[in-house]
């Protein structure tokens, strides 16, 4: 048992060490400069990703952003159950994201998809037509990273092919980033209130 568990973190710090540094500074940038600019960031998942979208929605809109005058606006397109449902019943499963950014999205504003397979049809159809409508967009994926790797402008990949260990890594993403983005903060605020 020992070994198997010593083998898991092991996968999981590998798949760690391959992360591209590159492209996690680039979504850095953007989410600063979308914040800056007042656009907002729409992200969504299915499943263990749809947790992952609500978690990155709460560190972001409250940990990021409380008590602060320039705040993130992020909104997780899985946290309206009824809406879902709804989608979901009378126009089918693949358009549950896609219609909802019909309602909001504006030009220069981000999508973010996360799907370990990088192939789960509801969010492919909302990255392509945010990509469409002048949207900035990201995906945060596993295994070879399917469809979505090559259809965004920044791409997240856990080169992995396990989901769980694909989803530790996701949720470490939305960690490292309030980590790496409360201290540039901070600094703002700091600047602020000395009238730099």
């Amino acid at each position: 048992m020992i070994k198997s568990i010593d083998i898991y973190f092991e996968t999981l710090k590998q798949t760690i060490d391959r992360l591209d540094r590159k492209s996690i500074e680039a979504l850095i940038e953007l989410l600063l400069k979308t914040r800056e600019n007042g656009n907002n960031i729409y992200i969504m998942g299915n499943g263990g990703s749809a947790a992952t979208a609500s978690h990155f929605t709460c560190d972001f809109n409250k940990g990021l952003s409380y008590k602060r005058d320039i705040r993130f606006k992020m909104i997780c397109l899985n946290d309206n159950t009824a809406t879902m449902l709804a989608y979901s019943n009378d126009v089918g499963y693949e358009n549950v994201f896609v219609e909802q950014l019909k309602n909001f999205l504006k030009k220069d504003d981000v999508v973010i998809g996360i799907s370990g397979s990088g192939n789960s049809k509801n969010i492919l159809k909302a990255i392509e037509y945010a990509n469409i409508h002048g949207a900035k967009t990201v995906g945060i994926t596993g295994f070879d990273g399917g469809k979505l790797k090559n259809m965004v402008d920044v791409s997240i990949h856990a080169d992995i092919n396990n989901m769980q260990v694909a989803e530790d890594v996701h949720m470490m993403i939305c960690h490292m980033l309030y980590s790496v983005l409360s201290p540039i903060l901070e600094m703002e605020n700091s600047e602020a209130m000395c009238g730099v």
